[in-house]
């Protein structure tokens, strides 16, 4: 059995940032999106002008936080052989309705990749007064072009 982290949400956090479950770089690490290959921490960087990437992981999460953005994952724990969403089995959600209580201002959630749209979608369906926006996922199994991922993620802006 695998679990999520704790959710990088504060009270200005306007957006909300999903995956899945961390993989097992991330998990080793105890820090979201922590494998070298993966397209997210250079996306969120380049949306907001913040080049070059930090390597520590307090000072990504400031940066998301200046941008009044949350992060966390849809499942709480679940079974998983590697890092890949198809392999979940016997999940258990995160406690979204607390979260939406406790931090009211969030108007937008951006789901990193459809599998987590997907078991969001299964257990909460959709949620009045919040817009849902399923960007291609940022892992590096997901080969399109981090050019054609910056691109599509950039819409959640607007």
């Amino acid at each position: 059995m695998i679990h999520s982290f704790t959710p990088f949400v504060h009270s200005t956090s306007k957006i909300l940032i999903l995956g899945t479950m961390p993989g097992i770089t991330s998990l080793e690490k105890q820090e979201y999106y922590a494998h070298p290959r993966n397209h997210f921490w250079k996306i969120i960087y380049t949306l907001f002008d913040c080049l070059p990437i930090s390597t520590h992981f307090e000072e990504k999460i400031k940066v998301l936080q200046n941008n009044n953005i949350g992060l966390w994952d849809v499942l709480q724990h679940c079974e998983r052989k590697g890092s890949l969403d198809m392999h979940i089995k016997n999940h258990q959600e995160n406690d979204f309705e607390t979260l939406f209580i406790t931090f009211p201002l969030i108007n937008k959630i951006v789901f990193n990749g459809k599998e987590s749209h997907k078991f969001f979608l299964k257990k909460f369906g959709h949620i009045k007064g919040i817009t849902y926006y399923v960007m291609p996922s940022t892992s590096p199994a997901n080969t399109m072009s981090f050019e054609k991922k910056l691109q599509q993620w950039s819409v959640f802006l607007e």
